[in-house]
C-alpha cells in the first residue's frame, strides 16, 4: 500500500464518473423511484423496533444516558459474490494461522525458535497465561469466535484492520439488522438474491458442540455473562436464546471434583462447554484477579482437566494484541507454507526506536492506538485532532512507547446512509465473524459499521457509529 494514496475515498455503490456499479444496479433502481418520505419513514419503524426489542450498548464512563439505542441505518451494503468469495478463503486463512499460532506457543514455540517472533513478544504480553503451558484443547482450537475488522481502500482493496478473539462482539446486531431489513422492505428480497444469515445461531451451537470433551455425546451447554450492566449484555441473553441455551453468570456455577456444575431447580447438573463473555482476568479468582466475583472458583482447574471447554479458550489475547498483529502474515506463511490473501495495514510499533522517531515527527498525520485497546477508546486519530490533543498523547507514547502503535490515516471505503439530509455517502468498515471448531465457517457478510458523522472515519458505537445490514449477493 503506498501510503501517499489514501487520501482518495472510494464509494462503493458509484463509480468516479457517476454511474452505478453493477452489483448495486437493482437498489439503485429501486431507491431512485422511491416515493419522498419513504426512507424517513421507514427508519422511524426500524428505530421502533430497535426499541421494542431493547437493542442498546452500554457507554462506560458516562452517568447519563449510558444506554443507548444502536444507530442503525437502513441503507444497505451490498458485495457481490466472487468478491465476497475471495474474502472468505483469506479469513479462514488468516484465522486458521492465528489458532495454530495459539496452539503454538502454548505448546513447542517453534514459531519463537524459529526467530520469526520474540520471545519477549509473546511471554512477557500481558495476555499471555502460563497456566495455557501444555493443556490440549479439542481440534487445537483458542479462538473458536473470531471477528475480524475488514477496511476497503479499492475496488477489490481489502486490508486486514485488527484481530479480536477474547470476546468479539456484535453479531447479534447482525442477525437484527437482516431481520429489520425484511420485515421493513419484504420488495427488496425478492429483487435480490441475497445470501441468508439466519443461520448463525445453529453455526455457532454446533461450533460449540465440537468444542465439548472427548466422549461427551450431547454437550450441555451455557452462556456465560458478566451481567446486565455489561455493555454486551443484549447480545450474551440474545445468543442464548437464539440457541435455546442457558445465560448464566458466575455464581450460578459451581465446581465440584474438577468438573462444572449449573444450579438448577432440579438439582446440580454437569456443564460441558461454555461461550464465556467474561474475559480471563475474571474468570476464576483462585487463579487470575483473587477479588473477582463475575467469575468461577475451580474453573481453570476443570478446564485444565479437560472437563469443560472454554470459548474463546483461556490466553487468546496474546494473538490480538495490536503488536502481535504485525505478526499475522509471517504465521500464515510459518505454518500453513501460504503467502497471505488479506494484508495488514502498514504498522509501526513505537517499542522500535526507528519507529517511534518517525511516528513522533508525524502525529498529525498518523492514527495511534494502545495494543491492548477496544471499542475506539484511548485512540489519537492525528488529522482531526488539536494541537493540544497531539501533543498530550505524545507525552503518553514518550512515557510507554511499548503500549502504542501507529497506522497511517486509511481512506475507508464509503457507503450510502440515510442522514438528515438524505442518502449521503459514510465511511464503513465491516467485521465478519468465523466460526472454529472441527471446520472454519463464516456467516455471509457480518457487520458493517459506519461512521454516521460527515468526515469521521471512527465506525465504533461507543464513538457514535451505527450499524448497517451486509448483503451478499447468491450470484
Amino acid at each position: 500500500m503506498d501510503t501517499k494514496t489514501l487520501k482518495k475515498y472510494f464509494n462503493e455503490m458509484y463509480a468516479d464518473n457517476g454511474a452505478v456499479r453493477e452489483i448495486y444496479k437493482r437498489y439503485g433502481h429501486w431507491l431512485k423511484n422511491l416515493p419522498d418520505g419513504t426512507l424517513a419513514r421507514r427508519n422511524a419503524e426500524a428505530e421502533l423496533l430497535f426499541r421494542r426489542l431493547g437493542i442498546t450498548f452500554a457507554v462506560y464512563g458516562e452517568t447519563v444516558e449510558a444506554e443507548r439505542l444502536i444507530p442503525f441505518d437502513i441503507v444497505p451494503r451490498i458485495f457481490g459474490a466472487s468478491e465476497w468469495q475471495r474474502l472468505e478463503l483469506g479469513l479462514k486463512q488468516r484465522v486458521r494461522a492465528l489458532n495454530a499460532f495459539l496452539h503454538d506457543i502454548y505448546h513447542d514455540q517453534e514459531i519463537i525458535k524459529a526467530g520469526i517472533i520474540s520471545a519477549h513478544q509473546v511471554l512477557n504480553n500481558t495476555q499471555y497465561r502460563p497456566e495455557m503451558k501444555g493443556v490440549d484443547l479439542p481440534n487445537q482450537v483458542y479462538a473458536h469466535i473470531a471477528g475480524i475488522d475488514l477496511v476497503r481502500i479499492a475496488e477489490n482493496d481489502f486490508y486486514v484492520l485488527e484481530d479480536n478473539l477474547r470476546t468479539p462482539s456484535g453479531v447479534s446486531y447482525m442477525l437484527e439488522n437482516r431481520k429489520t431489513m425484511m420485515r421493513l422492505f419484504p420488495e427488496l428480497f425478492v429483487k435480490h438474491a441475497i445470501e441468508p444469515v439466519e443461520h448463525y445461531p445453529q453455526m455457532l451451537l454446533n461450533t460449540l458442540r465440537e468444542a465439548a470433551p472427548p466422549n461427551v455425546a450431547y454437550p450441555v451447554i451455557v452462556v456465560m455473562t458478566p451481567g446486565s450492566y455489561n455493555s454486551a449484555y443484549f447480545e450474551h441473553a440474545y445468543l442464548a436464546s437464539q440457541m435455546g441455551v442457558e445465560l448464566v453468570e458466575g455464581q450460578d456455577l459451581f465446581v465440584h471434583q474438577q468438573k462444572v456444575y449449573m444450579h438448577t431447580t432440579e438439582g446440580p447438573q454437569q456443564v460441558h462447554v461454555i461461550y464465556r463473555r467474561v474475559d480471563d482476568d475474571f474468570i476464576d479468582p483462585r487463579v487470575f484477579r483473587p477479588d473477582s466475583t463475575l467469575g468461577v472458583p475451580g474453573l481453570m482447574a476443570a478446564y485444565c482437566s479437560g472437563n469443560v471447554a472454554l470459548a474463546n479458550g483461556v490466553g487468546t489475547g496474546v494473538a490480538d494484541d495490536k503488536s502481535t498483529y504485525l505478526f499475522v502474515p509471517d504465521m500464515i506463511r510459518f505454518y500453513l507454507g501460504e503467502a497471505p490473501l488479506l494484508s495488514n495495514v502498514p504498522t509501526w510499533r513505537l517499542s522500535e526506536p526507528d519507529d517511534l522517531s518517525y511516528v513522533l515527527a508525524h502525529l498529525p498525520e498518523l492514527v495511534i492506538k494502545e495494543v491492548q485497546g477496544s471499542g475506539g477508546y484511548g485512540m489519537l486519530i492525528g488529522p482531526t485532532s488539536s494541537k493540544a490533543e497531539i501533543e498530550a498523547y505524545r507525552l503518553r507514547i514518550l512515557a510507554e512507547p511499548a503500549k502504542f502503535i501507529a497506522q497511517p490515516t486509511l481512506a475507508l471505503s464509503s457507503c450510502p446512509t440515510l442522514v438528515e439530509s438524505g442518502v449521503a455517502p459514510r465511511h464503513v468498515d465491516l467485521r465478519p465473524f468465523v466460526l472454529s471448531g472441527k471446520d472454519v465457517r463464516i456467516a455471509p457478510g457480518g457487520l458493517t459499521r459506519v461512521a454516521l458523522t460527515e468526515g469521521s472515519l471512527v465506525v465504533n458505537s461507543s464513538q457514535g457509529g451505527g450499524t448497517k445490514d451486509t448483503w451478499v449477493l447468491e450470484n
